[in-house]
Order: C-alpha cells, then sequence, then structure tokens
C-alpha cells in the first residue's frame, strides 16, 4: 500500500457530469479539484474544453491554465505538477479530488509511471508532423493503425505529436506500446478511491450533442479565432482537441458550420467510447450509474465511502 497519502479520483467520458461532481464532493470535504484533462492545461482554451467557469466553481480547480497553446506540455511535466499539488493538499491534512477522462494522465498521476528520455531523431518527427499538418491528423493516425495497430490502441488519433512519436519509435526498431507497457509498473503511488461515472450510451450522447450546441451557443468559434491569433495552429497538440480542429477547418473554408457542429458531434461519440474503453480496464474502479441516482446521492457516496475507510 503506498504510504504518499490518499486521492480520491472522479473520472468518466466526456459530457458525463463528472466535473459537477467532483466539485460537489471537494466542497463537501472543504479540498480541491485537480484536473486531470490533456486540453484543459492549455490557457484560453475554455469553451471548447468545457472547464467550469471560476463564478460556478464551489472549490479551487488546479492543473487548469498552466500553459500557452503554442507550447509543448508532455505527460511527465503533467504528473510532476499534478503530484505537486496533490502533495500540497496532503500536506495540509486535506484530500485531493481528481477530476477527468484521460486515462494515460490520471495513470501518470496516481501510479508509479516513469518517462524515460530517449533520443528522438527530429527530422523523422518533422516528416510526420508535416503530414499531419498537409493530411491531416486523421491520416497520420491511420498510417501507424496500419503499422502497429496495438500502439494506435494507446493513443488518441488527436494527438498528433504521441502519433509521430509513435511512428518515429517504429522507423528506429522500436514500439509505443511496448515501452508504455514497460512505463507502468502497477505500484501505486497514491492510494486511491477511484469513482467511475456511467450512463446509458443514448443518455451519454444526448448530452455529448446539447453540449456541443452550447460551446458553439458561448462562442466557441471566436475562442478559436482568438487563440489561433496565439499560435494555436502551430500546436501540433492543441490545434488537434476536438472542437478546435473542426472549427479551424470551418475557418479555413473547408466546410460550412452545419458539417462542422456535425462533425464535432461525431468525434465527440467515438472520444467517449474510446475513454470508456480505458477507463474500464483499471479494477480499481467503483462505477456509479447516473441514471439511477441524483447528483447529490452520488456525491454523499463518495464522501461516505471515503470517510468510511478511517486511516486504513
Amino acid at each position: 500500500m503506498s504510504t504518499r497519502g490518499r486521492v480520491i479520483a472522479i473520472v468518466g467520458p466526456t459530457a458525463s457530469g463528472k466535473s459537477q461532481l467532483a466539485d460537489e464532493v471537494a466542497a463537501r470535504l472543504g479540498t480541491a479539484v485537480i484536473s486531470v484533462d490533456s486540453m484543459q492545461v492549455y490557457r484560453g482554451m475554455d469553451i471548447g474544453t468545457a472547464k467550469t467557469p471560476p463564478e460556478e466553481r464551489k472549490v479551487p480547480l488546479e492543473m487548469v491554465d498552466v500553459a500557452d497553446v503554442g507550447t509543448d506540455f508532455s505527460v511527465q511535466m503533467f504528473q510532476d505538477m499534478a503530484r505537486g499539488c496533490a502533495d500540497d493538499l496532503i500536506s495540509r491534512g486535506l484530500v485531493p479530488v481528481l477530476c477527468g477522462g484521460t486515462g494515460l494522465y490520471l495513470d501518470a498521476v496516481i501510479d508509479e509511471m516513469e518517462f524515460p528520455k530517449g533520443q528522438t531523431n527530429g527530422k523523422v518527427r518533422q516528416h510526420y508532423e508535416e503530414i499531419a499538418k498537409t493530411q491531416g491528423g486523421e491520416k497520420l493516425f491511420s498510417i501507424l493503425m496500419e503499422r502497429d495497430p496495438e500502439s494506435a490502441r494507446l493513443i488518441h488519433p488527436n494527438n498528433v505529436r504521441r502519433v509521430a512519436r509513435a511512428l518515429e519509435m517504429l522507423d528506429d526498431g522500436t514500439s509505443y506500446a511496448v515501452q508504455h507497457q514497460g512505463l507502468k509498473s502497477h505500484r501505486p503511488h497514491y492510494d486511491a478511491l477511484i469513482f467511475g461515472i456511467d450512463r446509458p450510451r443514448e443518455q451519454l450522447y444526448d448530452r455529448i450533442d446539447r453540449r456541443v450546441d452550447q460551446m458553439v451557443s458561448d462562442g466557441l468559434v471566436q475562442e478559436v479565432r482568438a487563440l489561433l491569433a496565439r499560435g494555436l495552429r502551430e500546436s501540433t497538440t492543441a490545434s488537434q482537441a476536438i472542437g478546435y480542429k473542426e472549427v479551424i477547418a470551418y475557418l479555413d473554408g473547408q466546410c460550412d458550420m452545419g458539417e462542422c457542429v456535425t462533425t464535432i458531434k461525431t468525434r465527440s461519440r467515438r472520444y467517449a467510447k474510446r475513454q470508456l474503453s480505458w477507463l474500464r480496464r483499471d479494477g480499481r474502479t467503483r462505477w456509479i450509474d447516473m441514471n439511477e441516482v441524483s447528483l447529490d446521492d452520488a456525491a454523499e457516496r463518495i464522501v461516505s465511502e471515503y470517510q468510511g475507510l478511517g486511516d486504513n
């Protein structure tokens, strides 16, 4: 058992309601929420990543707005900063409440996972990133899927930087999947109490569709325009985020607004399926069917189970 302290993690697919639940749980425990989301780290990516607005938060939200869109922010950098936030809360006698749907980032925080600094071939990486820029990230991902489907299964198709890295590794005679297996030791860094948010598929898809419509109404297009002026297009990671990639295509005249919105909804649904597949692999997760309980009831269950553990 880990001796670094206990954390609560509330996980689930996009639009499942995990952020609101995490905020409520943290408020009842008098602590803070640590976002475990690969895109909420970027400043200005607010509407498209569904960041909870400051005025709607009951508690502090950590690990958001910590990087500029034009910069690379690796999993290792996230791991270091997120653990720093968690350790600070634990040192003050508080339990960190982690919240997110990016499975790799959650694993990197709660479990022992090391990220070795391997040699990289800049020219090879640049070659693959150029393919993504000229032919699209989906084309690059299809190349990886054909050459190394096992590694492709572990990487989000929109994470161009990681897809390019996986292809670079193949050219060097190694495999991202094999390396990934070696990264995680299956030993906990924290004693994590993990709760998964579940909903019937059609209900989740309806929530996704309504969220996308709300994002557009709230000014997603205007947000993307502002971010393009700050270097969004040059980012191989942020520019490929669902919602942003499609709006960039719309602004470039590659599709009309209706097609843009439909594509965002379709890709968000696919992403939700991948998130659930990743999250369900962890046997520690205690799933809550939000179709059967209210938010208050779910929060009460989480708080009760946490408090029932005592100092064990």
